[in-house]
């Protein structure tokens, strides 16, 4: 496994700037920073050996390529042992239309992220866990109506303030 690194203001910079545009060039990296290329370089390197920097993507506008659903589901298990919570995320892991996944405090134990054709396509997914018998009591569908806004970076600079 990669060493942490301690990260000072430059990396975080560099992080910032690649969440919005990972298809940024180098040298406009490092001009965006104030380094110049090659030191710039050798810290988006390191960054990535680390593991801070998982990937790089493209963001798809889906509705141009045909109608989508997106759901939010909060699933509630039966049994809360350590490994009713290991078998309900190996099961569904696989399901390439979960797009997210997240533990959560409160009333319920999950809660989903989904993205599919419609309701139907959706319907046949849920049937398909609950019949695979993974520790699912109850689930709760919220369909999304409007996305207004979908922010794809994080707020570096408000979440990991420079040092004062």
């Amino acid at each position: 496994m990669p060493e942490a690194l301690k990260l000072d203001r430059l990396d975080l910079r560099i992080l910032a700037q690649l969440q919005q545009n990972g298809r940024i060039t180098n040298v406009d990296l490092a001009d965006a920073v104030g380094l110049s290329p090659s030191p710039c370089l050798i810290r988006v390197k390191r960054l990535e050996q680390a593991g801070y920097i998982t990937g790089y993507g493209a963001r798809l506008r889906l509705e141009k390529l045909g109608d989508t659903l997106t759901v939010f589901t909060e699933i509630t298990l039966s049994d809360h042992h350590r490994e009713d919570f290991m078998r309900f995320e190996a099961a569904i892991r696989g399901v390439d239309e979960i797009l997210e996944c997240h533990l959560v405090s409160g009333g319920y134990d999950y809660l989903l992220r989904f993205i599919t054709r419609g309701v139907n396509h959706y319907q046949q997914i849920i049937e398909g866990l609950l019949e695979r018998n993974i520790g699912i009591e109850k689930y709760f569908s919220y369909i999304v109506i409007k996305s207004p806004f979908i922010k794809t970076h994080c707020p570096i600079d408000k979440l990991f303030p420079e040092e004062r």
